[in-house]
């Protein structure tokens, strides 16, 4: 079996994609990127590639069994895949750009997945960036498939995306509370005991070298902008009450703050009280104001081209989290702030959500 990475999208835009985050990981050039892209295909050159992929969207070229493969599990077609693997069993193992599998590829959807690893998909096995299917259970929160994946025998403890990058981290990112349990606790740093929530955790780990270490996951996708997370004892603090904010854990947050994290520090896009306030944690953001957070201060959220100079309101009223707008509005957050990016107020960005009515709500609130 050839480790080629075998194309399954026929719009170069995709690639294009792909040659980025190439590049954003490695700090090269993009035409490195796309030069590494291309070899990974089995190309010589970015353009040989851009030419078999311009080939296959306009039929020069027939598609694969791995690309017929795919399509069909975008069509949700199963019988379609199993025709395929009854006819090309080397399938399952075959893999796809970035290093995407067909399990992989599934979609996280259940059926594919049983089918798949039926037919011998590894369950452990991460594409380019490590990312394995119980990765994509604790990113999607997603409590059927993460059961699916650990009784076909799912590690927990595998890193992608970095060191520290295991599927527990992939969910903790978002604040996730629903598949936590299932996903071990590695790996055993302060933000992880912070997004579970485990006070005693935080105690036993606070102001040792555990706190801050296996912490190179920051993000999980390249649509995050490049960060370089330090040992710095403030940032890992820091960075823990941002976490249980996130995922509503009010006493890990007062243990935190007593520990000496600071209310408003953005260590890494979003500050406490703005990740807590997008996720409609209302708990997490009524005891963040008791303690002090200042409503109106400006930080950063998302991807490099969605928020800069956002307040927690920005970013709630855009989530479309009438509760947690309503008790920012209530302790005293300014709906007429705009940001930077976007020159922007709080409405604006409800309205850019699809959420009129609040976006009503928060203009009357300004007026």
């Amino acid at each position: 079996m050839t480790d080629v990475e075998l194309p399954f999208e026929t719009e170069l835009g995709y690639y294009e994609g792909r040659a980025e985050g190439i590049a954003s990981v490695r700090g090269v050039p993009l035409d490195e990127g796309r030069r590494d892209l291309a070899e990974r295909h089995g190309f010589a050159s970015w353009d040989a590639l851009a030419n078999h992929v311009d080939a296959l969207r306009e039929g020069r070229e027939p598609p694969s069994p791995f690309m017929l493969a795919f399509r069909a599990l975008q069509r949700g077609d199963l019988e379609a895949v199993e025709a395929l693997l009854d006819e090309h069993p080397s399938l399952v193992a075959s893999r796809g750009t970035n290093g995407n599998d067909l399990l992989g590829l599934s979609g996280g959807r259940l059926p594919a997945v049983t089918l798949l690893l039926a037919r011998g998909a590894d369950v452990n096995r991460g594409n380019d960036y490590g990312w394995t299917i119980l990765h994509q259970a604790g990113y999607s929160n997603d409590r059927a498939l993460a059961e699916a994946a650990l009784a076909a025998g799912a590690d927990t403890t595998l890193s992608a995306r970095g060191d520290g990058g295991t599927p527990l981290v992939a969910a903790l990112f978002w604040g996730h509370r629903e598949v936590v349990d299932l996903l071990g606790v590695a790996p055993r740093n302060l933000r992880v005991a912070a997004g579970l929530g485990r006070v005693d955790l935080i105690d036993e780990l606070a102001g040792t070298s555990e706190a801050g270490a296996h912490r190179a996951f920051y993000r999980p996708h390249g649509g995050f902008p490049a960060w370089e997370p330090s040992d710095d004892p403030q940032e890992v603090l820091d960075e823990a009450l941002v976490w249980a904010a996130k995922a509503g854990r009010v006493d890990a947050v007062d243990r935190l703050v007593e520990l000496g994290a600071r209310l408003d520090a953005d260590p890494y896009r979003g500050t406490a009280l703005t990740w807590a306030a997008v996720n409609g944690r209302a708990d997490a953001v009524s005891r963040l104001l008791e303690l002090g957070a200042d409503p109106n201060a400006c930080g950063t959220f998302g991807g490099p081209d969605h928020g800069r100079g956002v307040t927690a309101l920005h970013v709630a009223a855009q989530n479309g989290q009438a509760g947690t707008v309503r008790l920012l509005l209530a302790a005293g957050a300014d709906p007429s702030l705009r940001d930077e990016l976007h020159d922007g107020p709080a409405w604006g960005w409800a309205s850019f959500g699809g959420h009129e009515e609040l976006a009503a709500e928060l203009r009357s609130a300004a007026s």
